[in-house]
């Protein structure tokens, strides 16, 4: 064994290494005071560069005694930690003697699946409890748990909304498990147009069946989940309606043709309403798709005392919603309501702006969208007395309202101007006259872009003369404006236009359920399937509220669908080495899926493992 000299110059840890005396006699005849106590070892430090970065290195370092005292001297620098980890595994081939030009192939990668949205959402359907109260209302079957295929049914609304068929190629690309780790894989197998097999679709089915006739326990059960997470009061109830449509006939006496707000009037449709507290979608209902509105409202309550167990509710809809009767049941039964008021066809409204005190004005608080403009948008209200004993009356003046108003108002009435103009050259350019078909025309002019709100039209002999409607100066006078009536005497201005706001966080909601979460356009030809289908929605939208709520928490200013496309980028890795056995890993993801990760609190990204010889489900 080599021997250190006699008397080792002091040096630093960049010194060169060390040169020994190979004279053993030499070193034997001297009384020397160096002993080497053990072999070499490894050591990492820190070491800062002038950049300001703390990099970390690796030195071989030996221990040695001398004068009695302990001490180390570094026998090489070995570099950078992190370069030496790449290097590793050609490090490895030339210590253990194998070629250094060994082949890049000896990692094959065999699957790289989508994964970090469907860890988060099953962090999310823990903390609602879904696991639990599924396993409860919908029981146990034979194979996968019905609360499994549920929840991949949710994810799927969530990431890739597909019909059931397209939800077999989304499982090729996106790995999802149940709870014990096992893989849903799709079942191919062809016949006729349907290429997914009938055993793997009646699962499917099956699923949806189980879950519309638990509706009504569900969801009385997420809001009492609701409730204690989140100490919910009950006492204002938003409630608004929308319509999806069907691509097809759709279930007969179920599907049908009614006033649509997706611009699909030749489309048979049915009529969604969901109802929200505190920001929360606690229920929704569904019927035929010629249901008037108004008509839903007493039902919607009932069942809100009934199942729910609510005492006084106040109830807050939009304009169009409710009918005067509507309003007289709440106040008999004891209830109270904020609603909006029909700005046309309606002498109160104009009775309304005549009572405004241009003095009275009170400024409302300026909400997001509006704090980051430079010169935030003015939204200004006041109570105006009402004549109605019991009743409170309230103007909201909205700056951004009547800014987008008079655009569409300056856009349709130009547009109607030039086709008026356009009809009147043809006349005085025909040699024949036809009122009828002059008439004809000139009403499908104003009816197109509600030009009869701005001009008026007459047959002066042979001459085709409009002129601007009467009610032109109502149209500038309502813009920006509206009102809304209460009967809660303790209900702030403020706090009432803010609560009468948040009828958008329902709108808002709709938009989810059947732009993000694509309901529409349906294909079931199944009533209880549609309901079903809905149902899957319904439930995606309160999982994504709940992950809008906890980066909102965290501070993370992400949406919820920008999050779940950003956590697109953790994905669970099979490979296999060469000469071991298959392995899986988990990427980090991009910077963005990281903090929604962190801002969750999950740590362990791995998914469950499975059983022995069971990876895989159907």
């Amino acid at each position: 064994m080599s021997r250190g000299r006699d008397e080792p110059e002091k040096r630093s840890d960049n010194a060169t290494p060390r040169q020994f005396n190979n004279s053993h006699e030499l070193l034997l005849t001297r009384h020397v005071h160096v002993v080497i106590l053990s072999g070499m070892y490894v050591r990492t430090v820190r070491v800062p560069s002038s950049s300001g970065a703390v990099n970390e290195y690796v030195r071989v370092v030996e221990a040695y005694r001398e004068q009695g005292k302990v001490r180390q001297r570094v026998v090489a620098d070995l570099g950078r930690k992190d370069l030496l980890c790449a290097m590793l595994p050609k490090l490895r081939r030339v210590l253990e003697g194998t070629s250094d030009a060994a082949p890049e192939e000896d990692l094959e990668v065999l699957d790289a699946s989508t994964w970090g949205p469907i860890l988060v959402l099953r962090h999310l359907f823990e903390q609602l409890g879904l696991w639990p109260l599924l396993d409860e209302v919908l029981r146990r079957s034979k194979g996968v748990p019905y609360a499994d295929r549920v929840f991949a049914l949710l994810a799927n609304r969530l990431t890739c909304p597909k019909s059931e068929h397209g939800l077999a190629r989304w499982l090729e690309t996106d790995f999802v498990c149940d709870r014990q780790g096992r893989r849903f894989l799709p079942h191919w197998h062809r016949r006729g147009r349907v290429r997914v097999h009938h055993r793997q679709l009646d699962a499917w089915y099956g699923t949806l069946d189980r879950l519309l006739a638990a509706k009504a326990k569900i969801e009385v059960a997420l809001y009492h989940r609701l409730r204690d997470l989140f100490s919910l009061n009950p006492d204002l109830v938003l409630y608004d309606i929308s319509s999806t449509y069907f691509e097809g006939a759709g279930p007969p006496d179920f599907a049908r043709h009614g006033y649509s707000r997706d611009g699909k009037p030749h489309n048979v449709q049915v009529i969604v309403g969901v109802v929200m507290v505190g920001g929360w979608p606690i229920a929704h209902h569904v019927w035929a798709g010629n249901r008037v509105d108004h008509t839903t409202v007493q039902e919607v309550v009932e069942d809100l005392r009934r199942r729910f167990s609510f005492g006084r509710i106040v109830f807050v809809g939009d304009r169009g919603m409710v009918t005067q009767g509507n309003l007289d049941d709440f106040v008999e039964e004891g209830q109270g309501y904020l609603v909006g008021v029909k700005r046309r066809r309606n002498a109160k409204f104009d009775e309304y702006l005549d009572r405004i005190d241009e003095t009275k004005w009170i400024d409302c608080p300026v909400g997001i969208a509006g704090r980051e403009r430079k010169v935030p948008f003015q939204t200004r209200a006041q109570e105006v007395p009402c004549g109605e004993p019991g009743v409170r009356v309230l103007v909201i003046d909205s700056e951004e309202r009547r800014q987008y108003e008079e655009a569409m108002r300056r856009r349709a009435r130009e547009q109607t101007r030039l086709k008026l103009e356009a009809l009147q050259k043809r006349v005085a350019a025909s040699k024949k006259l036809d009122a009828a078909k002059i008439g004809a025309a000139a009403e499908r002019i104003l009816q197109a872009r509600h030009g009869y709100r701005y001009y008026t039209w007459e047959l002066r002999g042979r001459v085709f003369h409009f002129e601007a409607s009467p009610q032109w100066e109502r149209e500038r006078r309502m813009e920006g404006k509206y009102v809304i009536i209460t009967t809660e005497k303790d209900l702030d201005l403020l706090d009432a236009v803010r609560t009468y706001k948040d009828l958008a966080d329902v709108e808002r909601g709709f938009r989810h359920l059947k732009d993000v979460l694509a309901v529409r356009p349906i294909y079931h030809r199944v009533e209880p399937r549609v309901r079903a289908h809905i149902f899957v929605a319904a439930l995606a939208l309160l999982v994504e509220r709940l992950l809008e709520r906890r980066l909102k928490e965290a501070g993370v200013d992400l949406s919820a669908p920008d999050a779940l496309e950003a956590l697109a980028t953790v994905r669970l890795v099979t490979f296999h080495l060469a000469g071991r056995p298959v392995r899986r890993g988990v990427s980090g993801g991009s910077p963005h899926a990281r903090e929604v990760l962190k801002a969750l609190g999950i740590r362990d990204l791995k998914p469950p493992t499975p059983p022995q010889d069971q990876n895989t489900v159907m």
